[in-house]
């Protein structure tokens, strides 16, 4: 059975369109629609209901050393506040998850995962613990919100003292008072536009969202859901499990390259990816020069010969213009290589072009 955030009444009173995503009932888009969600966050400040993400806490003295021999990037001089990103892989180097690592102390780790992967990446992060790491699933006991736009601080300066926010990228703050409500807050999102993300104790996410509703009116907030999330990662060129990764895709021909230390001694994964050397397929971003929107898992063509798949594909409402990411082989990954896509029988010209397809000033 879907299970139900604890904002999953509010969405209903709010007018959302709930849709299963991942095991869960969430809000696909409200009464304004996806265009006007996407175009809210690109120009404003939008919301989202996260609380369906997975989150582990790791504790202990050898904290640090499970998370560098689990995960493909290197914590070791990473200062509390930090938050940094990061892959699980298979020992073959395939993509088991994506994540982001957030530093509290020594000793004490925040990491937050996929909520389509939560019970299997819980099992694989137990199963290769260093003696002396605890972890914990702590998900149902938080609700997270993402407030995404240029006017998001403005929103937050409303409900907290705005010198206490985290000020750089992928940085946070483990306790801070938001709408008199102690919360993890952090420069992060997934929506390649500036925004926090926000984690509070589950009995109060209700009250938290209707405060941020509140101090966001004047500011043009409105509530956005899965589609425009989706729309407005794509837009920013950000990868999704199950589409640019998976565990026969290897997170260096996902482009996640800033996330894989090489260069540490050991992670699970480390061996069988140095062994593949450069790879043969990598990830490229697509414009679409002829008519038609392509989507995932079409195939991709230059004359006869078929070069790869697409993973992800949309109309930008921002960019306005049809988008899409493929994995090609990495000798026809070239930027400005002219390039077709089978949809349906019909082939559509694109082209490759440089990632991210938007990126905010």
């Amino acid at each position: 059975m879907d299970r139900k955030t604890p904002l999953y009444d509010v969405h209903v009173a709010e007018g959302g369109k709930i849709v299963p995503f991942a095991g869960w009932l969430l809000p696909v888009q409200y009464e304004t629609g996806i265009i006007a969600e996407h175009e809210a966050v690109r120009t404003a400040v939008g919301m989202f209901d996260v609380s369906h993400m997975g989150e582990f806490l790791f504790t202990g003295p050898t904290a640090l050393d499970s998370l560098n021999h689990i995960i493909t990037n290197d914590y070791s001089a990473m200062p509390v506040g930090k938050v940094r990103y990061g892959v699980l892989c298979t020992e073959d180097g395939g993509c088991i998850d994506d994540l982001i690592v957030y530093k509290f102390a020594d000793d004490e780790w925040f990491v937050v995962v996929n909520a389509s992967n939560r019970i299997k990446d819980f099992a694989h992060v137990s199963e290769n613990l260093l003696a002396g790491t605890h972890v914990e699933d702590i998900s149902d006991s938080l609700v997270e919100i993402a407030l995404q736009g240029p006017l998001a601080k403005d929103v937050l300066a409303k409900l907290c003292n705005a010198d206490e926010l985290p000020a750089g990228y992928y940085t946070c703050v483990r306790h801070i008072e938001v709408a008199g409500f102690d919360c993890i807050v952090s420069r992060t999102g997934y929506t390649g536009e500036f925004g926090y993300e926000i984690y509070v104790a589950a009995e109060h996410g209700v009250e938290l969202w209707h405060a941020l509703r509140e101090a966001g009116a004047e500011f043009g907030l409105i509530p956005c859901g899965l589609g425009a999330r989706d729309t407005l990662r794509l837009e920013a060129s950000m990868p999704l499990y199950g589409h640019e990764m998976d565990e026969t895709i290897t997170p260096l021909e996902a482009g996640l390259g800033l996330g894989v230390r090489l260069d540490k001694d050991e992670f699970i994964g480390r061996d069988a990816l140095i062994a593949a050397g450069e790879p043969q397929r990598v990830r490229v971003g697509l414009e679409v020069t002829g008519r038609g929107i392509v989507r995932e898992h079409q195939d991709v063509y230059i004359g006869d010969e078929l070069i790869g798949h697409t993973t992800s594909g949309t109309f930008a409402p921002h960019l306005k213009k049809a988008i899409a990411m493929a994995l090609v082989g990495s000798g026809h990954a070239a930027v400005g290589t002219e390039v077709e896509v089978d949809v349906r029988g019909r082939r559509i010209p694109a082209k490759i072009v440089p990632m991210p397809f938007y990126k905010h000033a």
